[in-house]
């Protein structure tokens, strides 16, 4: 997902603050994160509270395919979108952020029927619109405040993407193992785990907003005047703004969600 930004920049840092051009790129891959986020949240909302929508998604087998496409989209892409289009990578993108706002449902459900949860280190988990709201917020806040650092810092922060990206498919993984080791029976679930987990998806993903909004600036002066890698490159973009979004909320929410 990251080979088509890693192959137009390597870590030259250039002084765009004057530049239109960029601006209008980098508004355009901010705008259609925003209208992804929108969309997933809108999605999260009617399966949460919406009971066919709810029985569908939760109560039949469609479940393991909104779980697992969006992974599944993600992996195909390497392997069959290695000269990718504006139209397929843009499909690519709204099929990504429909699974998962179907998947976020979860909460909203969680949410209106005033449903605790209990990790297996014994801590109490409840959600409400207000813990939710928050959670968003929080998210925003900070994304914002790392892709401002990103976009404005002089420092090549290509080493320290380069090690993130290693980091979190290690992280991954890691997670999936973990995930089948409870069903055979050799080891019990752990919060701890889950904690560690969750939380080094978000930190890398932390990491990786400064370092994709570098990436991106600079892969627009290395494909300047060409429409059609730019509209690529926007679209490729805002997925990996998505994801990254999605993996520091979903933390920022397990923090506010949990108490002893």
């Amino acid at each position: 997902m990251n080979d088509f930004n890693s192959s137009v920049a390597r870590g030259r840092t250039m002084d765009a603050s004057i530049d239109a051009g960029l601006r209008t790129f980098m508004l355009g891959v901010y705008t259609k994160l925003t209208w992804g986020i929108a969309l997933s949240g809108v999605l999260a909302f009617a399966a949460g509270t919406w009971d066919p929508l709810t029985q569908l998604i939760f109560g039949t087998p469609l479940y393991y395919v909104v779980a697992f496409a969006p992974i599944a989209l993600i992996f195909g892409s390497m392997f069959f979108m290695k000269n990718p289009s504006p139209t397929g990578s843009a499909v690519l993108y709204w099929a990504i952020v429909t699974f998962v706002g179907l998947g976020l449902g979860v909460y909203f459900y969680m949410a209106s029927n005033n449903i605790s949860t209990q990790t297996a280190g014994g801590i109490s988990q409840s959600l409400n619109y207000m813990t939710i709201a928050k959670a968003f917020f929080i998210t925003a806040s900070a994304f914002g405040a790392l892709s401002l650092w990103g976009y404005t810092t002089k420092r090549d922060l290509s080493a320290i993407g380069s090690f993130a990206i290693m980091a979190i498919w290690a992280l991954f993984a890691v997670s999936v193992i973990y995930m089948f080791l409870p069903m055979l029976g050799i080891m019990e679930p752990s919060s701890g785990m889950e904690w560690l987990i969750s939380g080094g998806f978000a930190l890398l993903s932390a990491v990786l907003v400064a370092w994709q909004t570098q990436e991106l600036k600079e892969g627009y002066y290395s494909l300047a005047g060409d429409g059609r890698s730019l509209a690529v490159m926007t679209n490729w973009g805002a997925l990996n703004f998505f994801i990254m979004f999605v993996n520091m909320f979903r933390f920022v929410l397990m923090m506010l969600a949990s108490r002893d």
